[in-house]
């Protein structure tokens, strides 16, 4: 099969988390995330791990310098990982993938998973303090911000959709049959 790179997006609390553990798990998968490089800046600053000031670094990143900057930085990862299956997480525009999408060995995956799952997952995970108290509407909100808003067009650009609307294992079996069809090739 080679290296293949398989950049991975969705609205949030999709399940991309999910995905990506499984392979990771099952398939010896490395994990770059966009948001790594902005949470290693935040903690050489002492600043807060939250959603709001993650997004605001990318903002300020990406309207200063380029567009593409997080996506220079995690390719030069995943082009140096020593694995066979790169995961890109957390791809929210087209500037984030146009890179990547020049090699031949990457596919973009999104998972779409209706709203009112996504709110029910999210609310449930509890990964951020008051999380389980959120309402639909501020997650509405959250769901709409600046960062989130060009997720759902690139469903257009992905190589594989996956529905994700009902238990974990439909998730696993469809990663394995993603899995599957790329060493096929």
């Amino acid at each position: 099969m080679g290296k293949t790179i398989l950049g991975l997006t969705g609205k949030i609390a999709c399940g991309k988390g999910t995905f990506a553990d499984y392979l990771i798990e099952k398939y010896k998968a490395k994990k770059f995330g966009f948001s790594d490089p902005l949470k290693e800046t935040l903690l050489i600053y002492d600043i807060d791990l939250t959603r709001h000031n993650l997004q605001t670094l990318s903002t300020i990143l990406r309207q200063n310098f380029s567009e593409d900057i997080l996506a220079k930085a995690l390719m030069k990862r995943a082009i140096a990982a020593k694995k066979n299956i790169i995961i890109i997480d957390g791809v929210r525009r087209l500037t984030d993938i146009e890179n990547f999408r020049q090699l031949k060995n990457f596919s973009l995956i999104y998972i779409d998973t209706d709203e009112k799952i996504r709110f029910n997952r999210y609310v449930k995970r509890n990964q951020s303090p008051g999380d389980q108290n959120m309402n639909y509407e501020d997650f509405i909100k959250k769901d709409n911000a600046e960062s989130e808003n060009q997720i759902e067009g690139l469903k257009k650009f992905a190589k594989h959709v996956i529905s994700n609307n009902g238990e974990v294992e439909e998730l696993y079996k469809k990663t394995d049959e993603i899995i599957g069809s790329l060493r096929a090739k």
